[in-house]
């Protein structure tokens, strides 16, 4: 069998923030929640992908705090440039906007980026030849 990835474990240092921004932010919604000893332990997914990707959230974490020129992040896909519009603007009131809108060369896109109450990147992009609706990556370019 060939591995595949299933989830992302995030120790945070504040759950009900972190919970706040991907249901928010991200359109992810709660789809497990238990106690762990003591500590209470969430899984988050876009709806439709329950059982395909998740982001398991555990409180009592460091923080992240990246760098600036630490480029690791999360991408989630939106449907056009006027979405990641929408996305940076609301960043910005809310203060968490990281990378304002810009283009770049395929195939990365048009993005934005986010930081995530615990310091990670989030980025929001159109045109990647990833996630719903994308064409094929093209080897090539």
């Amino acid at each position: 069998m060939t591995p595949r990835l299933t989830h992302v474990a995030l120790h945070l240092r504040d759950l009900d923030a972190s919970i706040g921004f991907y249901r928010d932010i991200c359109g992810m919604k709660i789809i497990h929640e238990r106690e762990d000893g003591g500590t209470r332990v969430v899984w988050m997914a876009e709806p439709g992908r329950e059982t395909d990707f998740i982001f398991v959230l555990i409180p009592g974490g460091p923080g992240r705090d990246q760098a600036e020129n630490d480029f690791s992040h999360f991408g989630f896909a939106l449907e056009s440039r006027a979405a990641v519009d929408r996305v940076a603007e609301a960043a910005e009131r809310a203060g968490c906007l990281a990378w304002s809108p810009r283009d770049e060369p395929y195939p990365v896109g048009y993005y934005c980026g986010l930081r995530d109450p615990d310091g990670n990147f989030v980025e929001f992009s159109y045109g990647q030849p990833l996630g719903p609706g994308a064409a094929p990556l093209n080897a090539e370019s």
